[in-house]
């Protein structure tokens, strides 16, 4: 056998070595769509290593909106979604798209604005006061409308103040249609109101004059929930290893690890799963 075909069978063996290797792993890796807030806040890059050095299950993350997440999963693009928008995911749940829910934690959202506070919400208790304030002064107040799961939640806030906030669009309410780091730099250029989470705002450099201005009011709260798609709608989806990661994320030893989570001496997420009866 010569040299040349000898090194040919060589490569070609390894080739197949490598593509062996990388179909396993594929075939060992959950895919899921998850919101901004856990990727920018850092939380993504603490637990899902530690997941998969205790069940050597990789895990691959398609970062997006709330919306967009939940829309990947009705299409079968991923094996399950970590969402914020408890409402629309029970009516998910119940329209089939999913097999299971559960919810795992809870981080909050602030109101950061400019640090003059031409609305004077500094301090304000109560959210739904905040945002009237802003409303009467016709402050300037970015909003992500992107349909994530924030936008969602800025929405429902504005809703308990008693405001439809179509009325007001292009005025002084602006819509990014952005992330929350594109709004955030956004507000900081405008030096404008927005609503964003604890997590990201800590970790985010751009802050020029914003401060944070209103925090604490319980409707702030967001809760976290945890979507198998359902493998009767999409046979090819790996509920499997989407349930190992559930379970994982809702064991003693994912929900500490959730709440050890630290940025700035701040405890960003609460872990709060509940077992099913």
């Amino acid at each position: 056998m010569s040299y040349v075909v000898r090194t040919a069978m060589g490569i070609l063996l390894c080739l197949g070595v490598v593509f062996a290797v990388q179909a396993q792993d594929k075939k060992n890796t959950v895919r899921i769509a998850v919101t901004t807030s856990f990727d920018n806040s850092g939380l993504a890059n603490l637990i899902l290593p530690a997941f998969t050095k205790k069940t050597s299950v990789n895990v691959e993350m398609v970062v997006v909106g709330t919306g967009q997440a939940l829309k990947l999963g009705k299409r079968g693009d991923v094996d399950a979604v970590l969402v914020h928008a408890k409402s629309t995911e029970l009516k998910y749940l119940k329209n089939g798209h999913a097999s299971d829910r559960r919810e795992v934690m809870y981080n909050d959202f602030i109101i950061v604005g400019p640090k003059s506070d031409p609305a004077k919400i500094r301090g304000i208790k109560k959210v739904a006061d905040a945002l009237n304030r802003i409303k009467n002064s016709k402050s300037t107040f970015l909003s992500r409308g992107d349909d994530s799961g924030t936008h969602k939640k800025e929405l429902s806030l504005w809703k308990i103040a008693g405001e439809n906030m179509k009325t007001y669009s292009g005025k002084w309410y602006r819509r990014t249609g952005s992330g929350m780091g594109a709004t955030l730099n956004t507000g900081a250029a405008l030096n404008a109101y927005l609503m964003v989470d604890r997590g990201t705002w800590l970790s985010f450099k751009n802050k020029q004059q914003l401060e944070l201005l209103m925090e604490g009011d319980p409707p702030l709260f967001n809760q976290y929930g945890f979507l198998v798609v359902n493998q009767k709608r999409h046979p090819h989806i790996k509920s499997n290893l989407a349930e190992t990661l559930r379970n994982w994320l809702t064991s003693r030893e994912g929900q500490e690890l959730i709440g050890s989570y630290r940025v700035k001496d701040q405890q960003l997420f609460v872990p709060n799963y509940q077992p099913q009866s």
